[in-house]
């Protein structure tokens, strides 16, 4: 699969903007606060229909502007593929393909397979277990449709039954059998929840080990344990023991909405004992490893995103990681980099075709 061209309209700092791509390596290089990171997220939004780093999407819209648009070429299997994304200011988002709109953006999720590697990805160490959750949903969701509407259900109704805790609480009252529809619906969407993660988990941990080896030349021993009330009971005893809980908090305390993915090096917190170095590894072979994954089961090269990580990876993994992309195994590479010198001589020791975009401020 591969992006061929882009364009942009009133999309972040980009009035008017288009690029041609290669179709191997592409680089967006210049000062900070020139795009170089919004050419990114709108690749990303392309395939996921929304930012990687802003969830406000009014705020993708250049300022005094009225709407943003953002215009994908794509060919996929031979095939080529129209995706355009636009939002206008008091009305819903769109996203076409080949000019007819999605019903349901779900439908969408995995059509495009995508990876990105980021500064921001060390929210997924430093930050609570929603966004190491997210990060389970995203993978799983991509080669996995019924995954995601078991996922948009179970948040559903999990809300009502929040709901429903409230009015009991207000009201001085409580009805079981109400609370049961409810008990019972999250257990049918939960129970398959799990499961998926548990056993995607399972596939994922060797190859992100895999990976981490390879990136770091370590010898420290990193992991994946996954956290979850269902693992030590089923949900609607789980749901009954913390009944009186959760008339007291007014919101539901267990289930697969609590789970959490701990990363772990050496048998310990990563976030307290992992180096700066470690960490990086750690969250680079993360990635990697879910490129790997989402190409197994697609059977199609994600296209994978490399934001910024220059600045924040010394020259030697630096190195690693565009030789990792050296071979027949990856598809196409867009990287952002404030230094072209040094992004020119990174990409020259790959035996791949490359196209360096210079940015210069306002588009």
């Amino acid at each position: 699969m591969i992006l061929k061209s882009l364009s942009l309209v009133n999309y972040k700092n980009f009035e008017s903007q288009s690029f041609d791509f290669n179709e191997k390596i592409n680089c967006f290089v210049g000062n900070n606060g020139v795009g170089k990171t919004n050419v990114l997220d709108a690749i990303y939004h392309l395939s996921f229909g929304k930012s990687y780093f802003n969830p406000v999407a009014l705020q993708n819209i250049k300022h005094d502007e009225d709407f943003f648009m953002v215009h994908g070429d794509y060919e996929k299997q031979d095939k080529p593929e129209k995706i355009v994304v636009s939002l206008k200011r008091g009305q819903k988002k769109v996203i076409k393909r080949n000019g007819k709109a999605y019903e349901k953006f779900s439908d969408h999720i995995g059509f495009l397979p995508l990876v990105i590697i980021s500064p921001a990805d060390r929210d997924l160490i430093i930050e609570g277990s929603s966004t190491r959750r997210k990060f389970i949903d995203s993978v799983i969701s991509q080669s996995d449709k019924g995954y995601l509407t078991q996922l948009i259900n179970y948040n559903k109704v999990l809300a009502q039954r929040n709901a429903l805790l409230k009015y009991f609480a207000l009201n001085h009252t409580f009805n079981a059998d109400t609370l049961e529809v409810y008990n019972a619906q999250l257990t049918e969407y939960g129970t398959v929840i799990y499961e998926k993660r548990n056993a995607f988990l399972k596939s994922f941990i060797p190859i992100f080990k895999s990976r981490y080896e390879t990136i770091s030349n370590a010898k420290e021993n990193v992991d994946l344990v996954y956290e979850s009330h269902l693992s030590a009971g089923e949900l609607p005893a789980l749901l009954a023991e913390s009944l009186n809980k959760d008339k007291a908090l007014q919101y539901t305390s267990v289930g697969i909405h609590k789970d959490d993915l701990v990363f772990q090096i050496e048998g310990h917190p990563v976030k307290k004992f992992g180096s700066q170095g470690q960490q990086k590894s750690f969250l680079i072979a993360l990635k990697l490893a879910q490129f790997d994954f989402i190409k197994a089961q697609s059977g199609v090269n994600p296209i994978l995103l490399l934001d910024d990580i220059f600045d924040k990876l010394d020259e030697q993994r630096v190195t690693q990681i565009i030789k990792l992309v050296d071979d027949e195994n990856f598809g196409q590479l867009f990287i952002s980099d404030t230094h072209a010198e040094r992004t020119e001589q990174a990409v020259k020791q790959v035996h791949q075709s490359y196209e360096v975009f210079r940015l210069r401020g306002n588009a």
